[in-house]
Formats: structure tokens, C-alpha cells, sequence
């Protein structure tokens, strides 16, 4: 009984000691991670503001070597997107320097520097117009102009291109603020920001006198400005970069809400085009499991097809969208499944306003509906046809070719050995000649013969049977036809 008394006693306090020491080392625990993730994701104390300030500075100006620079980097880039080639775009990304006054422009807003935004501005759009220039240029002198899927990727910005420059431009700023700059940092920024071929694809448009990809793709170049510029403002007043002091402090107030509202100014358009565009990206993926949901699962009975590559998702905003497919072939979908289409339709958040268009080459081929489809066809031919397309489309080429090599009728020699073997043969003629027993086409060599005169029917027949025969043995064409004529 004593022991059990002592144990009872004893238990207790155990318990209470073994869950401090609990408390304990869980608060140890945690005061180690946050120790490693400080020492692991701190900046500050590595970070030279003078050093940064100077070389953000030093990349500003764009003339003499740098405007030149500058040029030869649009026409490689165009020459890339004009090829289609994305290692050439690419390596002219790398000597680019775009990245200059928009890394001047979000640092000058940070640190109240009203003379550096000035200088970054002007610069800013001196590169925009000479890059523009130089593009349009190329564009419009070169004979080679086709709508490459390089060029048309920079038309129509979504999400991906918003989060690619934010975290591009922090990436690039953190970089600049290090002791010792991270180059192989800035070079991965310039190639993943992308801020050259959307200027080319400017040039392009204009160009060629589209101005919708000419927008699109300096709305692209605006976005990714903007949030490069975004994303440089943030770090720089993270790392505390000093302010810009003015010996007039009536001076310094004024131009210290310029900045702030020049400041905000950026920002307000920048949350309006990522939630924008956050909404356009949303609707695009709701919309494309639509399809694979009915359109895709859709089984033509005959000769129907639908041609995915056409499909079209527009989203202007929740009121003023729409997407569009197109089925080719003679085959038509039935009303009653389009209806149960645009009714499951509705149980998309997304898409309950939207209008769903099924054009069908079955129900409606009028001349306007295919010029049409043709025009649409067109428009995407340069998505469709990737590399192994290409080469597909030549294969067939080629074999069709060899084919008519093959049926190729070599007329002059037939001619010489003709008139060597048949001495009654006056003249030889020689055509292909299309025809039908209305239910297959047929192209048919024809070789049409004159007699010398003085010969009987019965001589003729027999001759004219003979040179059959002999044809058909010759050209290995058992479709060979022969027809004498009279004058």
C-alpha cells in the first residue's frame, strides 16, 4: 500500500516535468527553424545600395554602342521570329539591354529620385520607338513574312506572362543588389521576361498592317514592364535603399508625393491587368475542360470531323465572351445535343454567360461560311503547321509527285520507235482525257493516230489493235487508249 501511495504521489509531477520539457524543446525547435530560415532567406546584409544604385544608373542611357546594340539585338530577334527559330530569339535576348530604364524607373520611384525617373522615362521610350522602328523596317522590306508561331505567341497575353516578369524583375533587382552582381541572374531574366519579341511582333503587325497583333503585343510589352518595374520598386524599399534627400525640404515634400502618386498610379494598372487577366486565364481553363466534357467525346457517325485547332475562347469580360468551334465535313450535329451542350455549359462558373457557336460545314455551306473557315484556317496555319507537320505535308508532297513522275507519258520516243514499227502511221497524237461512268473519275491516256491513205478499214483495225497492244506492253498502262482519226 505504501508503494502504490508513493507512486500515486509520484506520477503526477513526472508528467507535468516531462510536458514542460516538451514545451521546451518544441519552442527550441522553432527558434531554430526561424534562425535557419533568417540566416537562409535574409538579404539585407548582403546587399551594396550604392553599388546597386551606380549600375542601375550606368544602364540607363541608350546611345552611341548601346543604341546600336540595341538595334542589331531587334533584327536578330526578328530574324528569329521570322524563322520561327527560338534559339535565335533567344541569343538575342541575351544581348539586349532593354532592362535598363524600367530597373531605372522602379528604383527612381522607391528612393524619391524625381531626376533619375525623368532620365529613365525619356529613355524608355526612345528604346520602345527605336526597337519598334527597327522591327517594322525588317518586317516590311523583307519578302519573307509568314505568321510564325514565335510571332503570334506574343499577341495575346495570359497569367503566365504577368507572374513570368514580377518574379523575373525580383530576380533581376535582388541580383543588382548583391555585392558582387549575379550575371548569369540577369542573363536567365532577360530571356525569361521576354521583352524584346513582343517589340518585334509590334513592328511585325504594323508591318503588315494588322493592327490587333501590333496591340496585343505591346499590351504583352506593357505588362511585362510594368511588373518588372512593380516588382523593383517592392525589393528596393525592402532593402531600405536610401532616400534622395533635397536641401529644400518644400522641394522634397513635393516631390516625394509625385513619387508616391506616380507610385500608385503604376500599381493601380498593374492589379487591374493581373486580375484581368487572372479572370481571362480561369475562364480559358473552364472552357477547355467544356470541350474535352462534349465536343472531343462527340462520336461523327460519317464523315464529320471537328477541327480542335480552330476552337476559339474569347473573353472580353463576364458579359462579353464566347467560344467558338468548327466541324467540318458534310455530317451535322443535332440541335438537341448542342442544346444539352449549352446547358451543361451553365454549370460553369465561368462560362454561364459565354455564347457557345458551332459552325458545321454540313448545316451551313454557303459561300460566305466557307470563305469563312478558309480565312479562320488561314489565321492559324502557322500554329498548325509545327516542324513534324511540315515534314509530313512534304513527304506527301513528294510521294505525289513521284507518282505523276511515274504516269509521265515520254512521247517523244514512243513517237520515233512508232513510226519505225508501223509504216502505215501518218501522224501520232497525245493527251490526257477525263471521264466518268458516274460513279468514279477517271484520267485516261489518249493517243490519237492518222492513217496514210490508200489502206483498207480491215488494215486499220488490225493496225490500230496492234499499236494498242504495243503501248500498253511498252508504258506498262493497261488504261491506254488509241483512236484513229480522219482529217
Amino acid at each position: 500500500m505504501e508503494n502504490k501511495f508513493d507512486q500515486d504521489n509520484v506520477s503526477p509531477t513526472s508528467n507535468e516535468g516531462s510536458g514542460e520539457e516538451t514545451k521546451k524543446d518544441f519552442k527550441g525547435f522553432l527558434g531554430s527553424t526561424k534562425k535557419f530560415l533568417v540566416e537562409v532567406l535574409e538579404i539585407r546584409s548582403n546587399t551594396d545600395p550604392v553599388a546597386a544604385k551606380e549600375a542601375i544608373i550606368a544602364d540607363i542611357p541608350f546611345k552611341g554602342h548601346t543604341s546600336w546594340i540595341l538595334v542589331c539585338s531587334i533584327f536578330i530577334a526578328s530574324v528569329g521570329l521570322n524563322a520561327n527559330s527560338t534559339a535565335v530569339v533567344i541569343g538575342a535576348m541575351l544581348i539586349s539591354p532593354l532592362m535598363g530604364p524600367i530597373l531605372g524607373m522602379g528604383m527612381s520611384l522607391a528612393i524619391n529620385d524625381i531626376d533619375t525617373l525623368r532620365r529613365s522615362v525619356k529613355n524608355f521610350v526612345v528604346m520602345v520607338v527605336l526597337s519598334a522602328v527597327t522591327a517594322f523596317l525588317f518586317f516590311y522590306f523583307f519578302p519573307l513574312r509568314d505568321e510564325s508561331s514565335e510571332l503570334l505567341a506574343r499577341t495575346q497575353p495570359d497569367i503566365r506572362d504577368v507572374l513570368i516578369a514580377f518574379f523575373g524583375g525580383l530576380a533581376l533587382v535582388i541580383a543588382r543588389a548583391k555585392k558582387g552582381t549575379i550575371a548569369s541572374v540577369i542573363f536567365g531574366v532577360a530571356i525569361a521576361t521576354a521583352l524584346m519579341p513582343p517589340l518585334c511582333t509590334v513592328g511585325f503587325g504594323l508591318a503588315i498592317g494588322n493592327v490587333g497583333y501590333a496591340a496585343g503585343a505591346m499590351y504583352l510589352f506593357i505588362i511585362n514592364t510594368i511588373f518588372i518595374g512593380l516588382a523593383t520598386f517592392l525589393v528596393i524599399k525592402y532593402l531600405r535603399f536610401p532616400m534622395v534627400r533635397y536641401a529644400n525640404s518644400k522641394r522634397r515634400r513635393f516631390i516625394a508625393r509625385v513619387a508616391s502618386i506616380v507610385g500608385l498610379a503604376v500599381m493601380i494598372p498593374a492589379g487591374f491587368t493581373f486580375y484581368k487577366v487572372f479572370k481571362e486565364s480561369l475562364f480559358k481553363k473552364q472552357a477547355q475542360e467544356f470541350l474535352s466534357e462534349t465536343i472531343e467525346l462527340y462520336e461523327f457517325k460519317n464523315n464529320g470531323r471537328y477541327v480542335d485547332n480552330l476552337t476559339e475562347l474569347v473573353y472580353v469580360n463576364d458579359d462579353n465572351a464566347y467560344i467558338e468551334i468548327v466541324c467540318m465535313g458534310n455530317e451535322e450535329i443535332p440541335e438537341n445535343v448542342i442544346n444539352s451542350w449549352r446547358n451543361r455549359k451553365n454549370n460553369y462558373s465561368r462560362l454561364k454567360n459565354a455564347e457557345l457557336r458551332v459552325l458545321q460545314g454540313g448545316k451551313d455551306d454557303s459561300e460566305e461560311k466557307f470563305n469563312y473557315i478558309s480565312e479562320l484556317y488561314e489565321s492559324k496555319k502557322a500554329e498548325l503547321l509545327t516542324k513534324d507537320e511540315r515534314i509530313r505535308v512534304l513527304e506527301e508532297e513528294i510521294a505525289n509527285l513521284s507518282k505523276n513522275a511515274a504516269l509521265q507519258i515520254p512521247f517523244q520516243d514512243i513517237s520515233a520507235e512508232a513510226r519505225a514499227n508501223y509504216e502505215n502511221l501518218s501522224a501520232l497524237g497525245f493527251s490526257y482525257r477525263i471521264q466518268t461512268d458516274f460513279n468514279k473519275l477517271d484520267t485516261i491516256p489518249l493517243f490519237e493516230v492518222k492513217w496514210k491513205d490508200g489502206i483498207s478499214a480491215d488494215q486499220v483495225q488490225k493496225e490500230e489493235a496492234k499499236l494498242t497492244n504495243w503501248l500498253k506492253i511498252r508504258l506498262q498502262n493497261n488504261k491506254i487508249q488509241v483512236k484513229t482519226v480522219n482529217d
